[in-house]
């Protein structure tokens, strides 16, 4: 049983949602549209991970680049 339908991140985890938008966009895109320096000074997924966990703003953005990559369902 769905307990948030209105809510399109449930149930996906922030590595999945990091993992998508790195093999879509790059580091240097991510870095781009998202100025985080995560993504510019030698980035990797695990440095990448530990810096939006403990950063709300950043990883609303990331939240919502990901929304907005992913293809809408019908």
């Amino acid at each position: 049983m769905n307990k948030q339908p209105s809510n399109p991140l449930h149930g996906v985890k922030l590595a999945d949602m990091l993992v998508y938008l790195i093999d879509n966009y790059g580091y240097d895109k991510l870095s781009e549209r998202i100025n985080i320096n995560c993504f510019k000074s030698d980035p990797s997924l695990k440095s990448c991970l530990k810096f939006l966990r403990r950063t709300p703003w950043a990883r609303k953005k990331v939240e919502d680049l990901y929304l907005n990559s992913i293809p809408k369902k019908q």
